[in-house]
């Protein structure tokens, strides 16, 4: 059986960081407001010792978010066929000490969410490069290594990157689950 890597934030789960954020700066920020990957580089430096405490000890950033439309429905297909794992990442180099937490948040919301895969097939790591599997689903090109299908869901940060240099690293753009599903589950 084929082995998938899901990523989390930003693949099935969307806008808990720009969410956060707007709560604690109590802003309306949009995606189109942010430059890079990191939503919380928009918060002034000199409120980020100030927003990291806030988003530490009085926010569980998965009640923020959502579902991508149709993600749990083709993830749970996808299991009938494919073994599933969900891969994501918790370090933040800002606060070592206090990231751990971002785990505890992740593992319950998969647990409530996703009951159908098993929490064995749960990978906490910033180094998905490393994990070598068939296929890997994800919003950051430099995560897509080590697999033989690489899809590459659009969000915020990746919308520019050109299809020319897609098509150089073997990725394959998809906008949506629905798309992920026409590609994999279309035997």
């Amino acid at each position: 059986m084929k082995k998938i890597l899901i990523d989390m934030d930003d693949t099935i789960l969307v806008d808990c960081y720009l969410e956060v954020v707007n709560k604690y700066l109590d802003t309306n920020y949009t995606y189109d407001d942010i430059d890079g990957y990191w939503v919380d580089e928009i918060v002034p430096k000199e409120k980020q010792e100030e927003y990291l405490d806030y988003f530490y000890n009085h926010t569980n950033i998965y009640e923020y978010g959502h579902v991508q439309e149709n993600a749990i429905e083709v993830i749970k297909e996808l299991n009938k066929y494919y073994d599933v794992l969900i891969c994501s990442a918790y370090i933040d180099n800002r606060d070592l000490e206090r990231c751990s937490q971002i785990l505890v948040y992740k593992h319950k919301w998969l647990i409530k969410n996703l009951p159908f895969i098993k929490p064995e097939n749960f990978i906490f790591t910033n180094r998905k490069d490393v994990i070598p599997t068939d296929i890997k689903i994800d919003d950051k090109i430099e995560n897509l290594k080590t697999c033989d299908t690489k899809l590459l869901i659009t969000a915020y940060h990746n919308k520019n990157i050109s299809d020319a240099e897609l098509k150089e690293k073997n990725i394959i753009r998809v906008n949506n689950w629905k798309d992920i599903a026409e590609i994999l589950l279309n035997h």
